[in-house]
């Protein structure tokens, strides 16, 4: 699976399970972090962890790829995703305001998703 259908398949799972504000940034020119960021909101605590979780298990089901690292499950305000190519961020919505990565990458490049959501 290519870094642009990871991060899609990420999205379309998270959309799923009803995240808000869904973003998708293409960061390969500006980083060598990785080469997509998607970014979620969960409603709370519980909503960010079961956003976590389906991503890694429906990933994972798909075609057995699995995250290199996972951080922020003993926060859950914030639970971070390291597939390599492609990072998966989830917050509640204070953690994602505080941290403002929307504004942080904002020199990459948005990806449009409204394709991939469900109406």
């Amino acid at each position: 699976m290519s870094p642009l259908e990871l991060a899609e398949s990420a999205v379309q799972i998270l959309d799923s399970k009803k995240a808000e504000n869904l973003k998708l940034i293409k960061i390969s020119d500006i980083s060598t972090l990785a080469d997509y960021f998607v970014i979620a909101t969960g409603t709370g605590s519980t909503h960010v962890k079961a956003l976590a979780d389906e991503v890694e298990f429906r990933l994972k089901e798909k075609d057995g790829t699995a995250p290199l690292h996972k951080e922020g499950y003993g926060s859950n305000s914030w639970i971070l995703l390291d597939y390599g190519s492609v990072v998966v961020h989830v917050f509640t919505e204070a953690s994602r305001s505080y941290y403002n990565l929307d504004r942080l990458w904002r020199d990459g490049k948005m990806v449009d998703v409204s394709g991939l959501l469900k109406p």
